[in-house]
């Protein structure tokens, strides 16, 4: 790889860890989008994933999820980038490639409830982030809203998929033409 290629590489790389971290800190100006905001800095890992490769996707998820942890006031939003949202695209694209359509969404479910077990575990015992719900109903909330979770996320794939084809489709040439890798 030329000097000139490696360079815009890192470039788009710089530039979508740049968005990124903006996104998770918007998250302390608008407390009500502290999942949304993390969902939508992941979904521009999906750029990396398909402009450069997977390695250099992880390394922009773990320099935007070092800066979520050590900046961000949200430590919730910070916890759902780096357990869930910023390497699920990643992983998307892995399980898509090689799994079978059935075998990719057990696989799917599987990380992502796993992931959000520990997200809450990590945000209630580390970060001593209070979950309400668990006074007024019990332990049933936590069911209830990992359930609810569930179908948000089935939406949320659909999403992604559906923004990577727009992305494909309109996007693709003008990144292209402006870091010219």
């Amino acid at each position: 790889m030329n000097n000139s290629k490696k360079s815009a590489k890192t470039a788009l790389g710089g530039v979508i860890a740049a968005l990124s971290v903006v996104l998770m800190f918007m998250t302390s100006v608008i407390p009500t989008l502290t999942y949304a905001l993390p969902a939508a800095a992941g979904v521009l890992l999906s750029i990396i994933v398909i402009e450069i490769d997977k390695k250099w996707a992880f390394a922009v998820y773990a320099a935007v999820s070092l800066l979520s942890v050590l900046l961000v006031a949200d430590k919730e939003a910070a916890v759902m980038y780096i357990m869930f949202f910023g390497y699920y695209p990643i992983l998307k694209a892995v399980f898509e490639k090689h799994f079978s359509v059935p075998v990719s969404w057990v696989l799917k479910f599987i990380d992502f409830n796993i992931s959000m077990i520990l997200a809450f575990l990590i945000s209630v015992y580390v970060f001593k982030i209070p979950f309400d719900e668990m006074e007024k109903y019990g332990p049933i909330a936590a069911f209830i809203l990992l359930g609810v979770g569930n179908i948000v996320f089935l939406l949320y794939d659909f999403a992604l998929s559906n923004l990577i084809k727009l992305y494909l489709f309109r996007w693709q040439k003008r990144l292209k033409k402006i870091f010219k890798y």
